[in-house]
């Protein structure tokens, strides 16, 4: 019986990376072998890495049981915002930006005010800041896109780093960048074992271990290589590494991460246990609009244009990724790193369809059921578990 729990959680972890590796494997297959190419990996995570910022920012609202339906407006408003600035009026780049993160973090506080203090309910308030958000930006922008941004603002989404720097036909920091993440698994696993042998948790399987950085090492060395064959690291994945690591710490590590999982596995609990409920949805919303306005930052300089048409219905991508990643429909249940694969599966998704020329009404069905499959994946399993 424990075995059979312990698969079934199992499961629930590593499922939809299992899933991902399938994906990529039959898109590799269906577009001849262009889907790993190293210039299309790396074109893979310069198109999907505001669809990853904006998914860490929708995470926590998801935890809390609910949604930031307004995620794709704000982000589309924030690059109307620093296309102003910058293109328009000549604003220091870094003070441009600087600029914009605090306009997201300033429309998320706005709809965390109402949520939090005026008691409105979150879909209520996120579907109305949709709106004045989505109208903000077409009144900044007037019907035209903003460009172009200086080059330096671009390097941020579609640079490389130390890309001249090779050996053997390689770039070195790629390969650099590959070993040191290995060595970061190994160690994340390895402090895991000691862990649990100090407290007295039940024993890891070492097999299991051994065989799971196995995998994870090589998937990361084989990225890393490809990408070594290409144009090395994007500084974008730098700027993402960073910020996954941040928040993974914050969620699993820190006394706001846990009562951000305890309001959303039972409010009314959580306050009875000194959680300040209120405070934590404000920050939850105020985050959102920050990692917005970071999506929106990486949108303007991946395209060199403020479009009228960023962000539009990229808050149903970040929903998607979260449930697709594992975070449970009624929240207290999810990890960054499921997110990320979940925002990895949409871009694969999208990206391996249009390579086969599908349109965008077939991809829309096709994402469609891969979110209910996943969500119903995660209902069957928790009534399996709870079955046992």
């Amino acid at each position: 019986m424990q075995a059979k729990k312990k698969i079934n959680i199992n499961m629930r972890d590593y499922g939809m990376f299992i899933a991902l590796i399938f994906i990529i494997v039959l898109f590799q297959i269906l577009t001849n072998g262009n889907m790993l190419l190293p210039m299309n990996i790396s074109g893979l995570i310069l198109q999907n890495s505001y669809l990853i910022c904006i998914s860490v920012g929708m995470f926590f609202c998801i935890l809390t049981g609910n949604v930031d339906l307004a995620v794709g407006s704000s982000l589309g408003f924030c690059s109307a915002v620093g296309g102003w600035l910058i293109v328009h009026h000549g604003v220091n780049m870094w003070l441009g930006i600087l600029l914009v993160l605090l306009v997201g973090l300033a429309i998320g506080s706005f709809q965390g005010f109402f949520i939090a203090k005026l008691k409105v309910p979150p879909f209520i308030a996120t579907l109305a800041g949709m709106l004045v958000f989505q109208g903000g930006a077409l009144c900044i922008l007037q019907g035209h896109s903003i460009s172009p941004f200086p080059p330096a603002f671009q390097f941020i989404a579609s640079g490389y780093v130390l890309e001249d720097v090779e050996v053997g036909g390689m770039n070195l920091f790629a390969l650099l960048f590959g070993l040191l993440f290995c060595a970061l698994v190994i160690y994340s696993e390895w402090s895991q074992i000691r862990k649990d042998k100090k407290y007295g948790f039940e024993k890891t399987n070492i097999g299991v271990s051994v065989v799971k950085v196995i995998l994870f090492c090589a998937g990361i060395l084989f990225i890393t290589v490809k990408l070594a064959n290409a144009r090395g690291i994007p500084v974008v994945l730098l700027i993402l590494s960073v910020i996954i690591a941040a928040y993974h710490f914050i969620a699993s590590k820190t006394v706001l991460g846990r009562h951000v999982y305890a309001l959303g596995g039972n409010a009314k609990a959580a306050a009875l246990s000194g959680v300040k409920v209120d405070k934590m949805m404000f920050i939850v919303y105020a985050n959102c609009g920050f990692m917005a306005a970071l999506g929106g930052i990486l949108v303007a300089a991946r395209l060199n244009a403020a479009s009228t048409t960023a962000g539009s219905g990229n808050e149903l991508d970040a929903i998607a990724s979260c449930y697709i990643g594992g975070c449970a429909a009624a929240g207290g249940e999810g990890k960054i790193l499921g997110v990320v694969v979940g925002a990895l599966v949409m871009g694969v998704l999208n990206n391996g369809m249009s390579m086969m020329g599908i349109g965008t009404d077939i991809q829309k069905i096709v994402k469609g059921l891969i979110l209910l499959l996943a969500v119903t994946f995660d209902i069957y399993s928790k009534s399996k578990s709870s079955s046992n």
